[in-house]
């Protein structure tokens, strides 16, 4: 690693916090916690409010399209879902885009994109037009899933990377949020207005935005592979939370791209790396080793389940399950899904502050837990309402319905949207009780899976995973062995272990070799 001289000007322009001594020691201060990448983080994971209003706004917006342009319950459901399908474009398309202009410019653009959707929306004369709008807002959608968490990643230092990593998830459900109220507050206008500014009023926060991200640094990571190292190493001490932590992220970095560690040019040439993606592809899914199967499997079942039990369709179709329950007018309903999304958010945060605290695996297990009886609880009692209409028991509903929603945290946009596409078709033919019986009985083959399948990561290492995972349900043996090494104690998760998750992200080129644990 390149030495760093301390005790002098660095590359903020301000008094380094360490001094070398005759021997090349370096006592090193910790500084306070870095209010310049939380700031940061916090602008790029705005993305996600766009995100989340979309889906949010699109509850209440539909049953007025519906009545003002006179389109089916299966245009309603392609209209609604289709969204998450079109992100998975805009999501191919901003790897390559983000790798080429960089993160900053790809928020930027991802913004734009969202702006030109919500436009397309909020003048669309006829569904066709509406159908453009989607079509756009989910290319965006795509882009914004992707770049706003490798921007966190890249940005954040490492004592604080989970914490601020989380931000898009819950800006998103900030974001539904606003898009219930949204819905409430434009339900007064007249018909033909009221969800033309709904979707429209989208435009807004994203010229913000775009408007915004241009004070943001670039990300560190990304100028080191385009050999600009002074840059990046600017960056970087801005962003951590020491001038050690700086240097090491560098070195860690320019290791990733091939740079020597004794080379500490302002600007270097980086010799580009020949794409291996098919071969990675390849060998993921037909050669994978055991640990990598085990780890694909759960990845793909946790996101699997967490759609396919409905929980974007509770979030999508509030004011129609609140109908059922019993309100008829279109403001209480839009009302009550406000309470929807407040809960749902504050849940999250819930879930975030207390996420190592607990370890992942038990609040996952609690979690999904709390969602099989809410679903099998809420199905009971649109049951009820179905067989006794004349019953009051709306405020039941309210409750099953708020406590569902605030569960799911984590998106699968393909399973989200052949959910939503489906959910109007699906309580027609069996019943809406019978829906949320079929989400239920999901959920609890989800539990069972999570809960044969998941070991708890918190604070492993990468050679930790390796023997975590593979086993598949004999991973509790693996763990008492792994403890048994590490002297009876799980290691601290603040210190500098590289987790399951980022190499990852490591593999697909999206942060560095090595990386702190969060």
């Amino acid at each position: 690693m390149a030495e760093h001289k301390f005790g002098a000007e660095d590359p903020q322009g301000s008094f380094s916090y360490g001094s070398s001594n005759g021997d090349g020691e370096a006592w090193n201060r910790p500084r306070k916690r870095n209010t310049y990448a939380f700031a940061c983080t916090i602008l790029a994971s705005m993305t996600s409010i766009l995100i989340g209003y979309d889906g949010g706004v699109m509850s209440g917006a539909a049953k007025f399209i519906q009545e003002d342009l006179n389109v089916s319950d299966v245009e309603i459901e392609i209209l609604s879902g289709s969204i998450n399908v079109y992100s998975l474009i805009g999501s191919a398309m901003a790897g390559r885009t983000s790798d080429y202009v960089g993160r900053r410019y790809t928020i930027v653009i991802a913004g734009a994109i969202f702006f030109v959707g919500a436009l397309f929306m909020g003048l669309a004369s006829n569904y066709a037009l509406l159908t453009v709008g989607r079509f756009v807002a989910g290319i965006g959608t795509g882009y914004a899933l992707m770049i706003a968490p490798v921007y966190s990643t890249e940005v954040a230092p490492a004592s604080s990377r989970g914490f601020l990593t989380s931000f898009p998830e819950i800006f998103i459900n900030a974001g539904v949020l606003l898009g219930y109220i949204s819905n409430y507050g434009f339900s007064y206008l007249p018909l033909n207005l009221g969800w033309r500014f709904m979707l429209g009023i989208g435009a807004i926060p994203s010229v913000v935005l775009a408007i915004g991200v241009l004070a943001m640094p670039e990300s560190p990571r990304w100028l080191v592979m385009q050999g600009r190292l002074g840059e990046a190493r600017k960056v970087l001490y801005r962003t951590s939370e020491s001038n050690d932590e700086a240097e090491d992220r560098l070195a860690d970095i320019k290791e990733a791209a091939g740079i020597p560690p004794e080379c500490d040019e302002d600007v270097v040439q980086v010799v580009k790396k020949q794409s291996s993606g098919s071969g990675v592809w390849k060998e993921l899914l037909l050669h994978p080793t055991p640990t990598v199967r085990h780890i694909l499997i759960a990845a793909v079942g946790i996101q699997f389940f967490q759609q396919a039990s409905g929980v974007d369709t509770v979030v999508l179709y509030s004011p129609r399950i609140f109908a059922k329950a019993g309100l008829k007018s279109s403001e209480k309903q839009l009302l009550a899904t406000v309470a929807v999304g407040f809960s749902k958010t504050v849940c999250v945060l819930v879930s975030i502050f207390y996420l190592d605290r607990f370890g992942r695996r038990p609040l996952l297990l609690a979690s999904v837990g709390g969602m099989v009886l809410s679903l099998f609880t809420l199905a009971t009692a649109l049951l009820v309402v179905d067989n006794n209409p004349e019953g009051d028991v709306t405020w039941a509903l309210i409750v099953c319905i708020v406590t569902g929603a605030a569960i799911g945290v984590a998106v699968n946009r393909l399973m989200s949207g052949l959910n939503s596409m489906t959910f109007i078709s699906l309580y027609e033919a069996i019943s809406i009780s019978g829906a949320f019986y079929l989400y239920a009985s999901i959920a609890f083959a989800s539990w069972v899976f999570f809960f044969v399948m998941l070991p708890e990561t918190q604070g492993r290492t990468l050679e930790d995973m390796d023997v975590l995972f593979g086993g598949y349900h004999k991973w509790r043996s693996a763990t008492k062995k792994i403890n048994h090494n590490h002297g009876g104690a799980v290691p601290d998760s603040s210190s500098n272990n590289s987790t399951a998750s980022e190499a990852l992200l490591a593999s697909e080129g999206s942060s560095d070799k090595r990386l702190e644990t969060p």
